[in-house]
C-alpha cells in the first residue's frame, strides 16, 4: 500500500515529532489511499473518509510512543499526554506535496476506547504553617472534628467530585468525559469547576483553624478510566482512590519542585501550583495572560516529555 511517490510512508521509529499529525483507525486505510490516489490524479473534490483525532508525536521509546492529544480543538485548548504501544500502530502516512499531514493509523477500535474512556483532574489542598500551630497548640481534637465536619457538609453539595482528607490535606478528584459524535457521550471537561473548591476549602480552613491553604492542580489519563470516583470495600475499611497514572504521580512531583524553589528564593509562595497543560486548558478571568507568564520546571516519573507548572493566586484567575 501507499506505493505512489506522493506518499510519505514512516515506521515506527521514524514518525516526526513535535509536528501536527492525526491519529485514525486501521477500518479506513483502504479508503484513505484511494481517496489520496484520486486526490493526486486530479479526480477528486470530495472530503477525506473517516475520522481523525488531532496529535503530536513527543518521543519514540523502543517499545511506544508519547503523544500530545488535543481532545478539544474547538472551544478551549485542550493537550493531553497519552501513549501509543508499538503493538497498536499499524503505519504513517502523509505526503508533503499534498500538504497531507502524517496519518498515525491505529489498531481496531483503539482510537474509540481512547475517546470514551474517562479521564480525571486532581487537585491536592494543603494547609500552611501546621507545625507552628501545633507547638502554639492551636490545633485541637475539636477544632479538627469541626474542620471534618464542615468539609463533609461542603462536599455534599458536589457529589461529582470525591473529597479524600487526611490529617492537614484534602485531595479532590473529578472524572471527565471525551466522547465522539457516533456515541451517547459527551465532552463533560470543565477544570474551571475546582476554581470554587479550592475557594471554599481555603475559607474552610481559614475559619476553623486559622490556616492558608495551597492547591497543586492537574488533569489528564488515568489508569482507572472505567471505575467510579471512588471504590470502598464492602467491609467499609480500605479506600481506593482509583487513581494511577501521569496526573496523579504530577500533584505530587510540583508540589515537592515547588516546596524546592520557594526554599530557593527561585519563585515566591502562591495560592496555586498548576500543570503547564491545565492552566493552558482552563477558561480564567478575562484579563489574566497566560501569555508571557514564567513556567518552572519540575521532574515527570512517569513520562520523559518535560513538564512544567505556573504560580498563580487564586484572585487571579477565579
Amino acid at each position: 500500500m501507499f506505493e505512489h511517490r506522493d506518499f510519505d510512508v514512516y515506521n515506527f521509529e521514524s514518525v516526526p515529532t513535535n509536528r501536527d499529525c492525526y491519529l485514525m483507525d486501521e477500518y479506513y486505510l483502504e479508503e484513505y489511499e484511494k481517496y489520496m490516489l484520486r486526490t493526486i490524479a486530479g479526480s477528486s473534490d470530495e472530503d477525506p473518509p473517516g475520522y481523525i483525532s488531532d496529535a503530536a508525536v513527543r518521543v519514540i521509546h523502543d517499545t511506544n510512543m508519547e503523544l500530545s492529544w488535543y481532545p478539544n480543538v474547538f472551544d478551549r485548548f485542550h493537550e493531553v499526554t497519552i501513549t501509543l504501544k508499538k503493538a497498536k500502530f499499524i503505519t504513517c502516512v502523509g505526503s508533503w506535496r499534498w500538504d497531507e499531514k502524517p496519518h498515525i493509523f491505529v489498531k481496531r477500535g483503539w482510537l474509540d476506547k481512547l475517546h470514551l474512556k474517562r479521564y480525571s483532574v486532581f487537585g491536592f489542598i494543603d494547609a500552611i504553617g501546621v507545625k507552628d500551630a501545633i507547638a502554639r497548640g492551636t490545633i485541637t481534637r475539636d477544632r479538627l472534628v469541626a474542620l471534618r465536619d464542615s468539609i463533609d457538609e461542603f462536599a455534599g453539595f458536589y457529589p461529582q467530585v470525591s473529597f479524600i482528607s487526611f490529617a492537614d490535606t484534602v485531595l479532590i478528584k473529578s472524572n471527565w468525559s471525551v466522547g465522539h459524535a457516533q456515541s451517547t457521550v459527551q465532552y463533560t471537561y470543565e477544570p474551571e469547576s475546582f476554581l470554587p473548591l479550592i475557594k471554599g476549602i481555603q475559607d474552610i480552613f481559614k475559619d476553623k483553624l486559622g490556616l492558608s491553604v495551597y492547591a497543586v492542580l492537574t488533569q489528564g489519563y488515568n489508569e482507572y478510566y472505567d471505575d467510579g470516583l471512588l471504590h470502598v470495600s464492602a467491609s467499609g475499611n480500605h479506600v481506593c482512590l482509583n487513581s494511577l497514572g501521569v496526573p496523579f504521580a504530577q500533584l505530587f512531583a510540583i508540589d515537592k519542585a515547588a516546596r524546592a524553589n520557594i526554599h530557593q528564593s527561585v519563585h515566591p509562595p502562591a495560592e496555586i501550583y498548576i500543570d503547564e497543560l491545565l492552566l493552558r486548558s482552563l477558561r480564567c478571568k478575562f484579563e489574566f495572560k497566560k501569555e508571557g507568564r514564567k513556567k518552572y520546571r519540575y521532574p515527570q516519573g512517569m513520562s520523559s516529555t518535560s513538564a512544567f507548572y505556573y504560580v498563580v493566586q487564586l484572585q487571579e484567575i477565579f
